[in-house]
């Protein structure tokens, strides 16, 4: 490292461009690169022309070298912040500074890998960025390779570090548990530390792993915002800190338990991706950056999304009394209100009458189906629909033939009590044959029946994770990935949705390997209604499990109308959760139009652009539509009685203002539903039959009127440009 009255060696610029938004570095040859700039887009060309350290004149009582915020911000050399890397060989090495940089281009322009050295230390942690032309977003790993003789123990390694401006205003992060997930929390950014950490073993319904932050001004669709999401499905923490610039610097990374960032020498500790974005149009402009990204992400069956089929899942049926013949009735009740995909939950394996046992004697049950599930799958089939079926693999009950066989294969601790949950102990499926076998019992069922989905669910914390002796947090994530890959690429065309209790594991890196998420156990709509927007801030729609509920819904005993359950289920991949034999002949035939009203939107609402938005009293809105506005359909939700005689009208700032467009009503065939809005005003009259001409402009900046309605109630437009 030079002397502390010596230079750093020259500046050189990196500068990555996307459409929207820029990154700017500064690299030396003997330090890791400063942080200067990521923002919206700059002029190809600009850059700071001079290097920071001789636009700072250093303050009384400092260093006599200026140590601004870095690519890596290390602990123990000058730097007082927030390290990047907290690191130790036995309470040695345990201060780290980077004495070589190397630029490595991988893309001009989009993506650069930085090796990083630490002579002193013998560490190397590669960090690449790749900015993304299409999506504006940014994706950080970072890698550390011990080129020492002995093990180095790392105690922290963000996968990336961020920089955030100063006038960073707040930061907007999801907390919750079982059945209410996605509740935002809005918290003033100052000189106090803002942290958030998740140590329950998978992504968790209370802490996820993302966040936004604002600037001031910032709107749904003004105004400079930030995002961060770490595309991973364990242990994870953020952390936000004011800097003595007056900046911010943003750290999200994995979460390690003691010992599990032990690095032999020669070995390498590769972090999770950061999944970042900015943008100058708010929220929603930040929300299409994360959809857009996404979905180049997502592995489908065949390499491209087909439409979304309809869905219905026999759990809320059912439970586990899990009968043949009350189950093929119900399929035929599914078929005939349009549902194309039949989802057989919990209670289909040997043994499984209750939640006390079985799990993990992944066979079916003989005394349920004495022929195995063959006749169910051909009824099912049958009827044209898909057959789909429930499994959680990872778990074990104390109370199974696996368990008997093998206690070892549970995650414990040596003379620390076996703690369950839902009466389950967690599988060490790091472990080859238990890998092996769980893999063995889900081939099987794949190849002796025609079933074309998994639902694949997760319904604990993990606690005592000991394998060995050791924690086994990390270990257990990349196991799961392994063999969701090794039962892809057995079955290719099967489809796995990522459930966990609902919330509990919706990440970008299990969405490597699913093709849905569960959204929430929670089906009641007007609580669906919030957590889906949550969802919706990082995620897109096709890919989010939204199911008409029971009436009173079982989490939360609220009752709400067959109508607005299946609006607010409509804009996601939509579903069922009931039993459907039990309705009468208005509400089968209620759901069933509707049904066929998802069918024919879901191409509309599954592709293209989402905006949300608020006009107060009561009222929330989103919609759906290409990023030309050619079309858009719009879903508005009022889920409060109004205050006002008159609702809000809504503003509309997605539409074109130098276009006109044919605005009308969307409704199923033959609705009549109480939650409905209804008027009898001419303009609302017109909506209904033949539409109204009304100005992009007018709409953008004056707004569309709103009928009246009761509260749980839902108002669905159409605006076709002309």
């Amino acid at each position: 490292m030079n002397p502390p009255n010596l230079p750093h060696a020259p500046a050189e610029f990196i500068v990555l461009h996307s459409r929207r938004s820029t990154i700017v570095l500064e690299a030396h040859a003997d330090e890791a690169p400063i942080w200067r700039y990521w923002g919206p887009r700059l002029p190809d060309g600009a850059t700071p022309r001079v290097p920071l350290r001789e636009t700072r004149p250093g303050p009384s009582f400092m260093l006599e070298v200026d140590q601004p915020l870095t690519l890596l911000p290390t602990f123990g050399v000058g730097w007082f912040g927030q390290s990047a890397l907290l690191a130790h060989r036995d309470g040695l090495d345990f201060a780290q500074a980077i004495t070589g940089c190397e630029v490595e281009w991988i893309e001009l322009a989009r993506a650069v890998r930085l090796r990083l050295t630490d002579a002193v230390a013998a560490l190397r942690i590669d960090v690449t960025l790749k900015l993304d032309e299409t999506s504006d977003v940014l994706t950080l790993q970072s890698t550390l390779t011990n080129l020492g003789t002995a093990s180095i123990d790392v105690q922290w390694l963000a996968a990336g570090t961020l920089p955030l401006p100063g006038h960073a205003e707040s930061v907007r992060s999801y907390a919750g548990q079982h059945v209410h997930e996605f509740l935002l929390q809005t918290d003033k950014l100052s000189r106090s530390l803002w942290k958030r950490e998740n140590r329950r073993g998978h992504t968790s319904h209370d802490c996820f792993p993302a966040a936004v932050v604002t600037t001031p001004g910032a709107t749904d669709d003004a105004g400079l915002v930030f995002g961060a999401h770490l595309a991973w499905s364990g242990n994870h923490a953020q952390q936000i800190e004011w800097l003595h610039d007056g900046q911010y610097q943003w750290q999200l990374g994995e979460w390690l338990a003691p010992g599990e960032g032990r690095v032999a020498p020669g070995a390498s500790l590769q972090t999770p991706e950061i999944v970042a974005s900015c943008s100058t149009a708010g929220f929603n402009g930040l929300a299409a950056n994360f959809h857009t990204e996404l979905r180049s992400r997502l592995n489908w069956p065949g390499g491209a999304m087909r439409a979304r089929p309809v869905h219905i899942n026999t759990w809320e049926a059912f439970y586990m009394d899990v009968q043949p013949a009350n189950v093929m009735t119900l399929a035929d009740a599914a078929a005939e209100v349009g549902v194309e995909r039949f989802v057989l939950d919990d209670g289909w394996f040997q043994g499984r009458h209750h939640d006390r046992a079985a799990l993990g004697d992944w066979w079916p049950d003989p005394a349920k189906f004495p022929q195995g599930l063959g006749p169910l799958v051909e009824h099912v089939t049958g009827l044209g629909m898909e057959f789909g079926l429930w499994v959680e693999p990872e778990m074990v009950n104390p109370d199974s033939e696996l368990f008997r066989a093998h206690p070892d294969w549970a995650l414990q601790l040596a003379g620390r009590p076996l703690l369950t949950s839902r009466n389950q102990l967690v599988l060490d499926i790091a472990r080859a044959e238990v890998s092996n076998y769980l893999f063995d019992k889900l081939d099987a069922l794949l190849r002796e029946q025609p079933i074309g989905y998994l639902k694949w669910d997760y319904n604990r914390d993990m606690t005592t994770a000991g394998a060995g002796g050791y924690a086994a947090y990390r270990s257990q994530v990349h196991a799961l990935y392994a063999l969701l890959a090794r039962l892809r690429a057995a079955h290719p065309a099967v489809e796995i949705e990522s459930c966990s209790g609902g919330g509990g594991r919706i990440d970008f890196e299990v969405l490597r390997h699913t093709h849905r998420v569960w959204t929430s156990d929670c089906i009641d709509a007007l609580s669906r209604v919030n957590i889906q927007r949550g969802f919706l801030q990082f995620f897109p729609p096709e890919i989010m499990g939204a199911h008409v509920g029971t009436a009173p819904a079982h989490t939360t005993g609220r009752t709400q109308s067959m109508g607005f359950r299946a609006a607010v289920a409509l804009p996601g991949h939509l579903g069922v959760e009931l039993d459907v034999r039990h309705l009468d002949d208005g509400a089968r035939g209620e759901l069933k139009a509707w049904i066929a009203l998802y069918k024919q939107w879901r191409e509309r609402l599954h592709h293209g652009l989402v905006w949300l938005g608020e006009a107060g009293d009561g009222l929330v809105w989103q919609a759906h539509g290409d990023e030309d506005a050619n079309e858009l359909l719009l879903l508005i939700y009022r889920i409060a009685p109004s205050t006002h005689r008159y609702a809000p009208s809504l503003r509309l700032p997605m539409l074109d203002t130098a276009a006109r467009y044919r605005v009308s009503t969307v409704a199923p065939a033959g609705e009549q539903g109480a939650h409905w809005f209804h008027s009898t005003s001419p303009f609302f009259t017109a909506l209904k039959t033949d539409g109204v001409e009304l100005d992009g402009a007018w709409l953008a900046h004056a707004g569309l009127p709103v009928p009246r309605a009761t509260a749980e109630a839902c108002f669905i437009v159409r605006f076709q440009r002309l």
